[in-house]
């Protein structure tokens, strides 16, 4: 997978949240004066990149109760307990931990200023590098 991209409601806000919240880091941003749009693009540890949008007048997307279409975006931490501490810390409300059934990882949702549902999981053993810092 190269990027997902998310069209944000307040574009400064999700600006701040996946650069200063979540860690990310530009790549490149650019004001698209057709579309009245801004384009950024950011990057995080795995090499997946993250296209963010603002679109005037976009309609709010439903994503739950479980929604057909994208159902959450995760992103791997080494450290899941340390990386709820820092987002708790920073103001993000997060849901308990769970643990998967099948592959013993652990994991927690929390969501993005638009409400998109996202995911941190520790892997129970390695299989991918970090996308987000832990």
């Amino acid at each position: 997978m190269h990027h997902v991209a998310l069209i944000a409601s307040d574009y400064e806000r999700s600006k701040d949240f996946y650069i200063r919240i979540l860690g990310l880091r530009i790549l490149a941003e650019h004001w698209r004066e057709a579309r009245s749009s801004w384009k950024l693009d950011l990057a995080g540890e795995g090499g997946l990149q993250l296209e963010l949008f603002s679109f005037p007048g976009a309609p709010p997307r439903p994503s739950r109760p479980e929604a057909c279409g994208l159902r959450h975006l995760a992103f791997r931490v080494g450290d899941l307990d340390a990386e709820r501490r820092r987002l708790e810390a920073l103001g993000v409300e997060l849901e308990p931990v769970r643990l998967d059934e099948f592959t013993g990882d652990r994991f927690c949702f929390f969501a993005d200023p638009d409400g998109l549902p996202l995911e941190l999981v520790e892997l129970a053993s390695p299989r991918s590098p970090s996308l987000v810092r832990a």
